[in-house]
């Protein structure tokens, strides 16, 4: 009589192998291509807004100049912002970026350390934490300077090694993988993390971009902005497919292809929940400035529902009891 496959598998084990395996706890492990869905949104009044809170989800992105806390009127919308999300028990990614004050001011790597001390001192329940916002942006001074990005990166890891470190978010630039080779070149540490902007990949239909920064790094990749564009007047040359109708079809896309691309791919930021008021400089909102649902939330929540299902979605708060527990 021919031995099944499961019996086969089991004579073949020692029994060593056959007590671990029973004996093993009965955790499911996480599974390959599994993502944490996060909202990236710079106002605060989206983390208590009730449809936000039905989704569940525990993870945000905020912007933060580096030098945001010399300034008190940034104190001041930060501690708003930082305050309301441990309030709602939420994990911040803070990505870094160029100064609000002065915009050509790069700082030092000790400048830089120095204000990323009094950051982690002011908030340190705060632990994840990307470098800086859209490196290789030729419009950012740090288009040439991947050297100088990779020596801030460095001081993170020094100074908080304890922390979630990302190298760097990237924009879906042509420059895109010359950048990040570079700045592997001088990080020292190979990071483990990396962010990008995909905004041409989601809009376009494609994965064109999101495939180069796969290859250009190595480790984690997060989508820490990205989403269905419905308009912008920011006067960029740059082409990309707009407009209601096109921006629910753009976030299936995120999901149903560019999430698939590969298991790298393990946190997915949507840029932003709740739009300004018209005429903004962009708009990939999921929410009108009314606070009515727009059908990219709609295909969101069946996103969010069918992941839930199939047991690929990490990183969602706990449901909250609707009855108290009897004595």
């Amino acid at each position: 009589m021919p031995l099944s496959g499961p019996l086969r598998l089991l004579l073949g084990l020692t029994p060593a192998m056959v007590v671990g395996a029973l004996t093993a706890p009965a955790l499911l492990p996480v599974p390959a291509r599994a993502v944490t869905v996060g909202v990236a949104d710079q106002q605060p009044a989206f983390l208590t807004e009730p449809a936000f809170r039905r989704t569940r989800l525990g993870h945000v992105r905020r912007l933060v100049a580096w030098d945001a806390l010399a300034s008190g009127w940034q104190r001041a919308e930060l501690d708003r912002w930082m305050l309301t999300a441990r309030d709602a028990r939420m994990t911040v990614l803070v990505t870094f970026g160029r100064s609000r004050t002065d915009p050509d001011d790069l700082p030092t790597p000790e400048r830089y350390a120095a204000a990323f001390r009094a950051f982690r001192a002011r908030y340190p329940w705060v632990r994840e934490f990307s470098t800086w916002n859209e490196a290789n942006m030729c419009g950012e001074r740090t288009c040439r300077r991947a050297r100088l990005v990779a020596a801030w990166y460095r001081t993170l890891r020094t100074t908080c090694p304890r922390c979630t470190l990302l190298a760097a978010d990237l924009v879906d630039q042509p420059n895109l993988a010359a950048w990040a080779r570079a700045f592997r070149r001088h990080a020292t540490v190979q990071p483990t993390r990396w962010g990008l902007h995909n905004y041409l990949d989601a809009n376009r239909g494609g994965t064109t971009y999101t495939r180069r920064a796969l290859a250009a790094t190595r480790g984690q990749l997060w989508l820490t902005e990205t989403g269905g564009l419905i308009a912008r007047n920011n006067r960029s040359p740059t082409r990309i497919p707009e407009g209601f109708t096109h921006a629910p079809r753009a976030t299936d896309h995120l999901f149903r292809t560019i999430r698939r691309v590969s298991g790298r791919i393990q946190r997915i930021y949507l840029y932003h929940w709740i739009a300004e008021r018209p005429p903004a400089s962009w708009d990939s909102a999921l929410l009108n400035h009314r606070l009515r649902p727009r059908r990219s939330y709609t295909v969101l929540r069946a996103w969010l529902a069918r992941l839930h299902r199939a047991r690929l979605l990490t990183g969602r708060r706990p449901a909250r009891a609707t009855a108290r527990a009897r004595p």
